[in-house]
């Protein structure tokens, strides 16, 4: 696959990205793309490898996380239609595994990479940007002249089976499209006021950008699957079971984790969901957000990509400070020799070394403020407030994971914060949704998970209902919050079961 011989004497070159000073100003897209030719190129890297562990997406023993692509896309293969000039023959093969590569190829921190055989001594293959160069050319098409992969599906017949789709992220959205795609009639509802869900309202703009889900949204309505906004699938759950003939609840993880230390009901500390929520829902309304940063200290509690999103979200708010309270250690400096670097691989491979890394938020806060808005190994201990009941200061105490993790005595301090962003992660779907379809709810240490059918999507019910109606469960709500290229994966699985539930 790829041009022989062509990773040696061709260098990784990745998309480029705004600069920082610049994309604080506005929402827009932070990335610019290579030229088509130059991505052709980047693609001509890709190995002829005995075993492409970069579509393997499995966990290996000994290891947690994993490895490699989540949907198993034919990555040596499409790289090598790319490399070719193959565009239609590219976006037919990425289609196979993958409905929505306009998604996955903006905001999927590509695991392919890491497990890329070249990446072992070399620079990876740049898939991630690949698998975007194929989408953006297939929608930049004229419309009868797109690949099949973005044209409308065929309608489905009047008398087929109907599924109710509650949720409409990536898992919802890839189930829906793939149970249309067999012939079934697909409704999806959504709580939310436009249809979307993590894609439209948990992803800032400047990295998913929302005509990007609109077209797609806009491309299913056309196939002929129904959208229902601004509706209460809980309280409702006895119409959407009594209408269809099965069900899918594909929701998402979305009772976030709080913290729970003295003054965490103090207002403005904040879920980071919920601010990054209103924050699009203001932009694509054109007014300002109800939680706004602007002028404020802000604080997050967290350090994943979540965290990072309310980072770049407060300095394009115009944030007074922005400072990001993170518990885990510093990660080591990326190593500069190339053997040790090789060798910190092997130790890890194929899970990809931890080295330290700085994402477009702790950029963007550095050229801003000046510094690296994070405070590692810092774990937080209170929050003070003043006589209003408003939020003042975020306590804080530095942790030492020397003979385990603990906090280091004299070490407290407080962060000026008029805003904290409660970036911790979630704890499952909500369980009032499951218990409104009757799905039995398993709760261990805090986290929130539905039962199901051993080896199957269907929801293991606590009771029956009169016409039996089949439940299932997709994506986040059932796997916990994850990527969304894992998201999009379950829906697909879930939507044929669901098909051969109903005989199609």
């Amino acid at each position: 696959m790829g041009k022989s011989g062509a990773y040696l004497n061709v260098g990784r070159v990745e998309h480029d990205v705004r600069p920082a000073a610049e994309a604080v100003r506005d929402y827009e897209d932070l990335v610019r793309p290579l030229p088509l030719e130059k991505q052709r190129e980047q693609a001509s890297r890709c190995m002829a490898c005995g075993v492409a562990f970069c579509q393997v997406g499995g966990v290996f023993p000994g290891q947690r996380r994993a490895v490699g692509c989540p949907l198993h896309n034919l990555i040596p293969e499409t790289n090598d239609l790319l490399y070719r000039g193959f565009m239609d023959d590219a976006a037919a093969r990425l289609a196979l595994t993958n409905p929505f590569p306009e998604f996955t190829g903006r905001v999927c921190p590509a695991p392919c990479e890491v497990a890329c055989n070249l990446g072992l001594h070399e620079e990876a293959t740049t898939i991630h940007d690949d698998e975007r160069a194929i989408s953006d050319w297939a929608w930049a098409q004229d419309e009868d002249a797109r690949p099949r992969s973005v044209r409308p599906l065929p309608a489905a017949a009047d008398d087929a089976p109907l599924v109710s789709v509650v949720g409409s992220g990536p898992a919802g959205l890839a189930c829906a499209w793939e149970l249309a795609r067999r012939g079934l009639r697909v409704h999806v509802v959504e709580r939310a006021d436009r249809p979307g869900g993590l894609l439209e309202y948990g992803i800032p703009n400047m990295k998913l950008p929302k005509d990007v889900v609109d077209r797609r949204i806009n491309l299913m309505k056309a196939s002929g699957i129904t959208f229902t906004c601004d509706y209460d699938a809980g309280a409702h759950a006895g119409e959407l079971l009594e209408a269809s003939d099965a069900v899918v609840v594909a929701a998402g993880a979305t009772a976030a984790r709080h913290v729970n230390v003295p003054g965490a009901d103090l207002d403005g500390i904040v879920f980071a969901v919920d601010y990054l929520a209103g924050s699009t829902r203001a932009l694509l309304d054109g007014r300002e957000p109800a939680i706004t940063a602007e002028g404020k200290d802000v604080v997050v509690l967290g350090g994943g990509d979540t965290g990072t999103d309310c980072v770049a979200t407060a300095l394009r708010q115009n944030a007074a400070s922005v400072r990001q309270v993170i518990r885990a250690a510093k990660a080591p400096a990326k190593p500069t020799d190339a053997d040790t670097l090789a060798q910190l691989k092997l130790a890890s491979w194929p899970n990809g070394a931890s080295v330290f890394t700085e994402s477009y938020g702790q950029t963007e806060a550095r050229v801003v403020e000046g510094a690296d808005p994070r405070l590692f190994s810092t774990d937080t201990i209170a929050f003070e407030g003043d006589e209003d009941g408003a939020v003042t200061a975020v306590r804080t105490q530095q942790l030492s994971y020397e003979g385990g993790r603990h906090r280091v005595e004299g070490t407290e301090s407080s962060v000026p914060a008029q805003l904290v962003l409660i970036a911790k992660g979630f704890v499952g779907p909500e369980k009032p949704l499951l218990d409104a379809f009757g799905i039995t709810v398993v709760s261990d240490a805090g986290s929130v998970r539905p039962a199901t059918v051993p080896d199957s999507h269907e929801a293991a019910r606590s009771h029956e209902v009169s016409d039996a109606c089949p439940v299932f469960v997709a994506g986040d709500a059932r796997i916990g919050a994850s990527i969304v290229a894992s998201a999009i994966h379950d829906g697909l699985v879930c939507a044929g079961e669901v098909a051969a539930k109903l005989g199609r």
